[in-house]
C-alpha cells in the first residue's frame, strides 16, 4: 500500500520536473526511514546541505531540555561542526582553534559525565 507521504514525493518529483523547462533545477530527496522529504536548489552542493543539516541539529540542541544526559555531547559538538564547515574553504584563525578546544574539553567533560551516569545504572 502507497502511503499519503509516497504519494506526495511523487507530485513533487513531477512538479520539481516540470521546473527544469523554466531552467530551475530542482533535486528531490526522500529518507523513507524518517518520514522526511527535502528539496534541494541547484547551488546546494554538499557543504551547503551539511550547513543546513547542522542548523536541524542546533535547533534539536536548543529544545532539548539541558538535564538530557546527551545535551552537552549534543550541543558543544554542534558548536565545533558550525565552526568547522563555515571555514570549510578557508582557514581557521587562532581564536576559532582555541573556540573549539574550547568546545572538544566540554565534550570530554560530559563524556566522564556520561560514563558516571552509565556506571551507576
Amino acid at each position: 500500500m502507497v502511503d499519503d507521504l509516497e504519494n506526495f514525493y511523487e507530485a513533487l518529483t513531477e512538479l520539481a520536473n516540470s521546473f527544469e523547462k523554466k531552467n530551475l533545477t530542482l533535486r528531490v530527496h526522500r529518507d523513507s526511514e524518517r518520514d522526511i522529504v527535502k528539496i534541494y536548489g541547484k547551488q546546494a552542493g554538499a557543504l551547503n546541505r551539511a550547513k543546513s543539516a547542522i542548523e536541524d541539529i542546533a535547533e534539536l540542541a536548543y529544545g532539548t531540555a539541558e538535564h538530557h544526559p546527551y545535551w552537552n555531547l549534543l550541543y558543544d559538538g554542534s558548536q565545533i561542526l558550525k565552526i568547522v564547515l563555515e571555514k570549510w574553504n578557508g582557514d581557521l584563525t587562532r581564536e576559532e582553534l582555541s573556540e573549539i578546544q574550547w568546545y572538544a574539553d566540554k565534550i570530554k567533560d560530559s563524556l566522564g559525565n556520561v560514563t558516571e551516569e552509565n556506571r551507576h545504572e
